[in-house]
Order: C-alpha cells, then structure tokens, then sequence
C-alpha cells in the first residue's frame, strides 16, 4: 500500500490524577491541495461551520453532508459519543472543524478524534467515503509509563478484554441512525483497585466485517509496538481506539467492573 505523506497534529496529555485531554488531526497530503479563498475553500469553511449544529440536530448521532458542486463539492461528517450532552458534542465538534482551519490550510482531506470534553469525530474530502474502510493514515499515541505489574498476567487480560469488545462493537446494528451502533466503552479488573478501561467505535458506515478488521488492526498494531505501556490510542479514518488505567471522556459512567479472580488458595504445609 502507498504510503501517504502526513501532516499531524498530536498532542497526547495524561495526568496521574485521571484527567486526560487526546487530540489528533491527521492532514492528509497526497489527496491534494486547493488554494486560499477557492471555492473549495470557501465550500470547506461552509460545512465545517455548520457541523456543530448538524451534529447536535441528530443528537450527536452520525452526521453525513456535503456542499457545493463538482469537483469543489466537499464531503463532511460528524458524530458524537453515546451519551454526550448536546453541549458537550457541539464544543467537540466545533473544536475540530477550527483546528482544521488552522491546521489543515489548504489539504482536500483530514479527520480528527478529539477527545475533550468528550470523544467524537470529524472528516471531510473532496471525494465521498461513506461506506469505505480506510485504515490508513493512522496515528498511534502512547503513554510514556510502563506497565508496573506482571506484564504476562496483564497481557492475557487486556487481549481478553480487546476481543470481547472487537465482537461487540462490530455485530452492532449496521444502521448510522442507532445511538450505540459500532460503539462499546468497556472494562476488565487487574486488582481488586485496578481496572483497564477501554472504548471502541468505527463509524456507522462500515460493515460489521470491516468494523471488525479496523479494531483488530488497530489493537495489534499496538500491542506490536506498545504492549508494555500504562495507556494508549489508536486512531484511524473509520475506527477509533483507546484503554487507559482510569475513565477518561466520560464513557465509564454506567460502567460495572466485574471482581478480579480470587487467588488461589495456597496449602501450608
């Protein structure tokens, strides 16, 4: 596969009391470019204006629009967590679609998965891709503390926890229209004190399968690289991915975490 020429803007912030900030834009190059104040720039600005309000109308479900006329018709969706206030998602959304202005100057395609105060999600082409599994170009964020406790025990919980989640985001009901489709926010017990916490979404477009194969790849790409980090996220044009060691974009509400197995019993002698 070619490999495409990225402009991105990553910035990933944990702090050890449990609040976090994820950001990512992903600007992509080989798609083209168009010219400041073209009608592709102005088509760009219209829609990216409008998403906060587009979004918020369908109650922060998935959002599919376009403007203009070819071949400066621009393409854009938007969409919110389950479970996001109304002011919570249009503030994502919104946040967004100005650092795309800013940052993205003049590129025909970029998406972003911000993640405060909440997680949504945001793109826009020159081409249309509902319904187009694209994997690339991915951006991978890492925590810089290793895991402190046994890594083979951990290991076995947190791929655990990834299929569990992998099946059930990817046979949701195939239906943008549905407020949990292709999501799922999750957790799995590591101590009696400490738990994983993990989210998974593809946008609503994609096929159970391709959902499926987005978050699997997502999920061995960085147990490849960074199976031993505290915390990670795995962002890609149709999936997102993220665990950490506490709740973060305020997925965890109505989560229950299940009691880690007891220890086994030892015999004295």
């Amino acid at each position: 596969m070619k490999q495409r020429t990225l402009f991105s803007i990553l910035c990933f912030v944990l702090i050890s009391f449990g609040a976090a900030s994820v950001s990512a834009q992903t600007c992509t190059k080989d798609k083209g470019t168009f010219r400041s104040n073209s009608n592709y720039d102005v088509n760009r600005r219209l829609i990216l204006s409008s998403l906060p309000s587009n979004v918020t109308a369908q109650e922060g479900l998935y959002y599919n629009g376009s403007i203009g006329q070819e071949p400066n018709r621009v393409y854009a969706v938007g969409m919110c967590i389950p479970g996001s206030t109304s002011e919570d998602c249009s503030d994502c959304i919104k946040k967004a679609s100005d650092e795309f202005l800013k940052n993205c100057p003049n590129q025909t395609e970029a998406y972003s998965w911000p993640g405060d105060p909440t997680l949504c999600y945001v793109r826009y082409s020159n081409t249309s891709f509902s319904g187009s599994a694209d994997l690339d170009p991915r951006s991978l964020l890492t925590n810089t503390e290793d895991i402190n406790s046994n890594l083979t025990e951990f290991t076995t919980i947190w791929e655990g926890l990834m299929a569990r989640m992998t099946g059930t985001v990817s046979t949701a009901k195939s239906t943008p229209s549905s407020s949990d489709n292709h999501y799922t926010a999750d957790s799995a017990a590591l101590t009696p004190i400490r738990n994983i916490y993990a989210l998974m979404q593809c946008t609503p477009d994609l096929s159970s399968r391709d959902c499926k194969n987005c978050l699997r790849q997502s999920a061995n790409d960085y147990q490849s690289c960074c199976g031993q980090r505290q915390g990670g996220v795995v962002m890609r044009p149709s999936c997102f991915l993220r665990w950490d060691l506490y709740t973060y974009s305020n997925a965890f509400d109505d989560i229950t975490v299940a009691s880690p197995p007891p220890e086994p019993l030892v015999t004295v002698p």
